[in-house]
């Protein structure tokens, strides 16, 4: 990555290796990072991505917006309603 590159995971925490992130972080490998997952949750107090000032923490909210909400939320209410009236629609195991 760019020195000026910022890595983003609001993914899975151990999908990133945080040792070499750390260790590009504090050689200024790259910018910076945005996370809210980590390999450990909830954080440690005394993690070191809480001691970086080129790292910004958030809890595993990083994709929640006003938009998403819009698209998720009707879905999820159609989803239970299906549901109760013995309708399911989006069976993933067969009976």
């Amino acid at each position: 990555m760019k020195p000026t590159a910022y890595l983003i995971n609001t993914s899975r925490g151990p999908i990133v290796d945080e040792k070499a992130l750390i260790a590009a972080l504090t050689a200024g490998r790259i910018g910076g990072a945005g996370l809210d997952v980590f390999d450990v949750e909830p954080l440690p107090v005394d993690h070191p991505f809480r001691k970086l000032d080129n790292v910004v923490l958030t809890p595993h909210l990083g994709y929640v917006s006003v938009e998403n909400y819009k698209v998720y939320y009707p879905d999820i209410v159609a989803n239970i309603r299906a549901f109760v009236d013995g309708k399911p629609v989006k069976v993933i195991t067969a009976r």
